[in-house]
């Protein structure tokens, strides 16, 4: 069993990040349980909707969604401020060698230049999952737990940015091939690059 300096040695050396950017039904929370199940490492899962999720459940719906939390594509006072707290949070975790697996969504351009300017000297990865509209918002149908209208609100924004270490199609690949599609990349690709680019074009 690992002792006390093993552990102190471990937390010194930075973990590796994976954000997954995608809009509302694109298949991120699928792909963060396979890549759980699939990785040798350990991975946390610290992304956006496990913040809201620590809110008191009388901000999940409306109005206080809306009031607080912002529209669907435009993310309110505190929607910002939720969102900023997550990624110093995420940082930090890494800087303690913790993996990280967040999912989000980048409708906001401020989100991606702090996300740019914090994990840019990080190992940390931008992964887009693309899909056609019509079907997420089938998906957003079949669920029936997504307010409707989401994915049509963020797709314009979701990838305005343009920059990536790696692409998924959700739509095209079943969850199984998804995975192993990311996988092979990470244990096949250089450093990570899209936060650098991203952080210089600023």
């Amino acid at each position: 069993m690992a002792n006390s300096k093993d552990w102190k040695k471990q937390a010194a050396l930075a973990g590796k990040i994976i954000f997954l950017n995608g809009t509302s039904s694109s298949g991120k929370t699928t792909l963060i349980r396979g890549l759980q199940e699939a990785l040798e490492e350990p991975f946390l899962e610290m992304g956006l909707d496990k913040f809201i999720y620590m809110l008191p459940k009388r901000y999940h719906n409306p109005p206080l969604w809306d009031d607080i939390l912002g529209k669907a594509d435009v993310a309110g006072a505190f929607g910002h401020q939720l969102v900023y707290a997550m990624h110093h949070a995420i940082l930090n975790m890494a800087k303690s060698g913790m993996n990280i697996l967040a999912d989000h969504v980048l409708v906001e351009p401020a989100w991606i230049e702090d996300c740019a300017k914090l994990f840019c000297d990080q190992d940390a990865y931008l992964i887009g999952l693309r899909c056609e509209l019509a079907i997420l918002e089938q998906r957003e149908s079949d669920r029936q737990d997504r307010t409707l209208g989401q994915a049509r609100k963020q797709y314009d924004k979701i990838h305005a940015h343009g920059i990536y270490d790696f692409q998924v199609d959700t739509g095209k690949y079943q969850p199984k091939e998804t995975v192993k599609q990311l996988i092979d990349y990470l244990r096949w690709s250089p450093k990570p690059y899209a936060f650098r680019a991203l952080n210089q074009a600023n």
